[in-house]
Formats: C-alpha cells, structure tokens, sequence
C-alpha cells in the first residue's frame, strides 16, 4: 500500500493544482483531477441558454475531445450492458429524452430515466449552481436528438431514424458525408455529449473547466458514499469502495491497478469470503492516489509500448529520471551544453563533482534541507491484458539518496558522445551516461520493436538505482554491434560505440583520455587498430568515403586479432611505401604499441570489450593532437604573414 499512500500524499502537497488546466507536447490539456471526477472523449458540445433552452451545438475536432467530466463509482467503472450514467456529460443514448423516438435501442431499464433521476437529485441539492440548473431544465424537455438534427449535427435515414453507420447510399439524402461519422469511431448513437451554458451578457467558464462545478459535485456526493470502514492505506474509519479507477494510461485505458469483481474465480475466495478482507481503501485515498497517479503520467511519465516509467517526489513532483536524455544534466540543470570543440579529458572524479554541484543546486531550488524527509518514487506499470494492470516495480527512496544513485550512474557509466544536436543543427559534443533507450538500440539496432526496448529500460532501472551490474548480455550484444561497423552508417556506428564504451567503462572504470600505461592485451590490439584507421584514412584523398581496412575487418579482428592484424598490415604497406616520410609517426607508434603486448598473448584469443576503449582513445587522442597540430601550423603561418606586412610597411 505504500505507493497508494505516497500518491495521496503527493496529491494532498498539490491541492493548489487541482482542476488547473496545463499543457504537454502538442498542446495537450491534462490536470490533477478532483475527486468523483474522470476524462472522457467528446464528440458533440451543446450549449443551452440560462433559460434551459437549446442555443447551438457542434461536432468537435480531435484536439478538443478530451473533457474534465463528473463521474460516480459505478459510472467510473461502467462496463457492458450495465447502466450507470454519468452525472452531467454522458453518452446519447443516457441524455437524450427522444432517443427511443429516433430509433435507439433501449433494454429493460431505460439509461435516459436513470440519467435523469440522478441529474435531478444534484440540480435538486444545496450544492448546485445555476449551470446544472440549466442543463437539468432543458434535458428535462425530451427533444436532444431532434434539436441537434435540426443542427445538421446528427443525421437521420429515409425513415426519420438515427444512421447508424455512413453509407453511400445516404448521399441522395445528405450529400457529402457529415463530421460526425468521422468524429464518432462507431454509430452515431455512441457520441459522447458534453454540455456548456451559454449567456450573451457575459463570458462564462466552460462547464467542464469550472471549478465552481467541480466543488458543487464533490459536495453534493460525498453525501452519498457508502459504509465506512478501516482504511489500509491511511489507517482511518472512511467511506470505503470497492470500484476503482481505470484510464490510468489515457482516456482510453481500461486496465485496472485494484479490482476483485471476481467473486467466481480464484482473486480472493479460498483466503477470504469477501473482497474488502483482502484490501480495504476508502474512496476518497482510492480517488487522489489515482487521480495524482494520471495527471504524474501526464506530466513526466515516459510510456513505451504502454509501459509506464516515472519518477517523482513526494514533496515537489519535479524529479530528473533515470529514463532522461544522456545531456539531462547540462539540459535541466543549467549547465552549459560544449559545442563540438576540444574537450579537456575529464575524469570520473571530475564529472562526479560536476553532477554532485549540478544537483545540489536542483535540490536547493527543490528546498530540499538536509533534514528534509523528501522521498523520491519510481513506478513501473504494465498490463498483460485490457482489464488489468500490475506494479512491475516500485521504490521509494530518501531524496538525496536518489540524487547520489544518479550521480554514481552518470559518473561511472560515462563516455564521450557526439550524436546530439542543439536547436541549430549542430552536433553537440558532451560527456555523460547514455538513456536507457539508447542503451537499447545500441544493443539491439534501431528497428528493435518496442517490447525489447520497453524490457530492456526495466532490467537497466536496478542498475541505477540499487548499483548492481548490467546485466552480460546487454553488454556483450552492443559489443558485437560495435565492432560490425560496416552493417550500419557511419552517425550510428559513432554511436553505438560511444554507447558501447559508456557500457564497458562502467565496469572497468577507464576514462577517454587514452591510458599509455594500460598493458592489457584487448587494450592494446583496439590502440592498434585505431593507429592503422587514422594512417590509412590519412592516406586516402579528403574525397574518398570508403572505410578503411581497419573498419572494414574490424569484427574478424575482434575474434581473431593476430591473423587479421596481419591482413590489415598488409594492407598498409602500399601506403606507407607511397607516403613513408608523411606517415612515419603512425608507423612509429604501431611499432611501439605492438611491442608492449607480450609475445605469448600476441596470438588469436578474443578480444574483450575493453579493446573499443584502446580503439576510441586512441583514435580521439590522434585526431585530437591533429586539429591542435592544423591550428598551431595555421596561426604559425598568420604570423609569418603579419610579419611580412609590417616589414613592407
């Protein structure tokens, strides 16, 4: 029950946010629900008159669909051919009076009648305000469908009954086929209506984003809860239910974390004899826990292939997660972003301290005091099927103690990369720990389907957050990729090494900065297969595109490193006789590497992982020392140039 009471307390810390409207990627409206309310997607929006009279309606557009309504426990967990209306917005076949006349199906219990008598009871109350006045008196008249054919809003066929689906054979009637058989994704007698009160003296709040509505609702059914009981998760004598809430996900889901309407099968009989033994959690816990539960998915929960990654605290929902991008702390925490320039070697120790500074600032702005009982939350969700819905894992943990995990992630599992770019197209070069996603097409490609991405950032998560080790297969897939850089172009084969190398260097702790020390034999062949890449790509003429040899042989060097060290020497040897003098130093250096693996390891064994380490040091410090070189012979010839002015003069 703990992730049910840190969700309540989250949403008791953010009262001020309740029913206060913001937006996502796309302009997409999302906000912390009031209790007894839920989301729907509307089709039709009628406006009624102060009067209670009909004014306008119209079919909505996609983007507008989404609306805030008021919602009971069996209405919330409606399902089949069981009637439970909503208390205002609802389905046409719940609010219009006429629905029968025009040719809908009614069962023996009519959904108008119990629309209505409910609606009564809240327009009826102390606690209603003057819109459900309105919209009560005017769906009291018993003419919805008519009016809104009138509209040109719904369609009727030859015999003055509802379309059920558009057909050609309507267009001697109609036409061009109307919105609303575009808008509703089944028959016309599906459409969701939301109601609004219109008045040309002043401008009212939409109905569904009115928080006088809301108030009016939550009032007037707090009355009508049921029994009480012992809450488990807050310890309270409360309302208690046993309906909770589904649209977990989006407005669509009806997966379900609680639910034992089971009482057939195997949930709880042989344990209990009824299923509040089992659990009981009062309506209002049930209602914030997941209404804070939506509106944190909606605002930073990361959803792949409908498996819910978040993180959040408590006290101040704004958590870096452990899903965030590999530039999370330059992006989020004020650091500055390096452009693709020389980049001083970092160290672990370095990069440590930077994040320890960068989050300590995060935390300050969060007021997190050292005495602060801050936690922080992350939650993984999946469902195996439609109604259901299961915690895959949940941790809660101290703040700062989250904040030292991610420190010790993106310190230890650090490399340097250059795939990102800033808004002006350029290629950022930046040191820090790959994301998970990252991680997950490095390992598997880029065409990897989204449950092996999805299973992938699941096994990763106690990696960062408990320490243990990546697991060997991830890293020993993304090992093979890397060194097969001719199945991939040349931006993804640069990434999946860097990717590659963030993986080994977490669990061998080397840095980029290139180890001439490091005698180890895998070391040492990657240094020489990164000296025979730059000799040979300097040979090359600037137009020539083709890899090299030593990119070209570079998986069947990984595998059998003294046989095919002696192909792609070979293959030297023609550019070192044309460019001797111009390529002496690489020479040189292959020369001295070579001599430092001892002569009885010299020979066919694998290599492991850390021979990508030897071959990206050794490469980057190489082109590195040549830009450096390029520029002084540049500035060089500046001078000369700027002394040969001045002895004119």
């Amino acid at each position: 029950m703990s992730w049910l009471l840190n969700l309540y307390e989250t949403y008791q810390s953010n009262l001020g946010r309740v029913g206060v409207i913001e937006k996502k990627y796309k302009d997409r409206e999302y906000t912390l629900l009031p209790i007894s309310h839920t989301t729907q997607n509307a089709q039709i929006e009628v406006e009624i008159t102060e009067q209670g009279d009909f004014h306008s309606a119209r079919v909505l557009d996609k983007d507008d669909f989404n609306t805030l309504i008021p919602c009971t426990e069996k209405s919330a967990s409606r399902a089949g051919s069981v009637v439970a209306p909503y208390p205002l917005h609802d389905k046409l076949g719940y609010v219009a009076g006429d629905f029968a006349a025009y040719g809908g199906e009614v069962n023996k219990e009519d959904p108008f009648a119990a629309y209505i008598q409910q609606l009564e009871g809240w327009a009826t109350s102390d606690y209603a305000t003057s819109k459900v006045k309105s919209i009560y008196c005017y769906l009291s008249k018993r003419r919805l469908i008519q009016d809104l054919v009138n509209e040109s809003v719904l369609y009727l066929d030859e015999h003055q009954k509802l379309i059920a689906k558009w057909d050609k054979k309507y267009e001697a009637l109609h036409r061009e086929k109307p919105l609303i058989f575009t808008a509703v994704p089944g028959e016309q007698a599906s459409a969701f209506i939301r109601f609004n009160v219109y008045s040309p003296h002043q401008a009212l709040a939409k109905v569904w984003k009115d928080k006088e509505m809301y108030d009016s609702f939550v009032g007037y059914y707090s009355h009508l809860l049921g029994e009480e009981d012992i809450c488990y998760v807050t310890g309270k004598q409360l309302p208690s239910t046993d309906k909770h809430a589904n649209k977990i996900r989006n407005s669509g889901d009806k997966a379900k974390l609680i639910s034992a309407n089971d009482t057939s099968g195997f949930t709880f009989r042989g344990r209990f004899v009824h299923s509040q033994e089992a659990a009981s959690i009062s309506y209002e816990v049930s209602q914030k826990a997941h209404n804070a539960l939506k509106w944190l998915i909606h605002r930073q929960g990361k959803i792949m292939d409908n498996r819910v990654f978040l993180v959040w605290g408590n006290d101040a929902p704004d958590v870096p997660g452990f899903t965030d991008n590999d530039n999370i702390f330059a992006m989020d925490f004020g650091l500055e972003s390096s452009k693709p320039i020389a980049i001083k070697s970092h160290t672990n120790e370095e990069i440590a301290f930077d994040l320890a500074k960068a989050l300590t600032g995060y935390s300050n702005k969060l007021a997190v005091k050292s005495d602060s009982k801050a936690k922080v939350n992350i939650l993984v969700l999946d469902s195996a099927t439609t109604g259901r819905m299961a915690v895959l894992y949940y941790r809660n943990l101290n703040k700062k103690l989250y904040f030292k995990k991610l420190i010790d992630w993106h310190s230890t599992c650090v490399w340097l990369h250059r795939y990102q770019k800033n808004e002006q197209g350029e290629l950022l070069q930046f040191w820090g720990a790959p994301a998970t996603k990252d991680i997950a097409f490095a390992s598997y490609g880029p065409k990897a389907n989204d449950k092996l991405v999805k299973g992938l950032m699941e096994r990763m998560l106690p990696c960062i957050v408990d320490g243990r080790e990546i697991p060997q297969d991830i890293v020993r897939s993304a090992v093979h990729r890397a060194s097969n850089p001719v199945s991939m172009e040349k931006w993804e084969w640069e990434k999946t090494l860097s990717v590659t190398c963030a993986l080994i260097n977490k669990q061998e702790g080397y840095n980029v900065a290139l180890d001439e020390e490091n005698t180890d034999r895998s070391y040492l062949f990657g240094r020489l297969l990164a000296i025979a890449d730059v000799l040979e790509r300097n040979a090359l003429d600037q137009e020539e595109k083709r890899s090299t040899n030593a990119i070209r042989y570079m998986n069947a060097f990984s595998q059998h490193p003294e046989r095919t060290w002696r192909t792609i020497q070979n293959a030297l040897q023609p550019h070192q006789a044309k460019f001797g003098k111009r390529l002496n130093y690489y020479s040189s250096m292959i020369d001295e590497v070579a001599s430092k693996i001892p002569f009885d390891q010299f020979n066919n064994e694998p290599l492991t992982g850390k021979y990508l380490l030897g071959f990206y040091s050794q490469r980057y410090k190489l082109y590195h020392s040549k830009n450096k070189q390029e520029n002084k012979d540049s500035n060089a010839g500046n001078d000369d140039n700027q002394d040969s002015n001045n002895s004119d003069m």
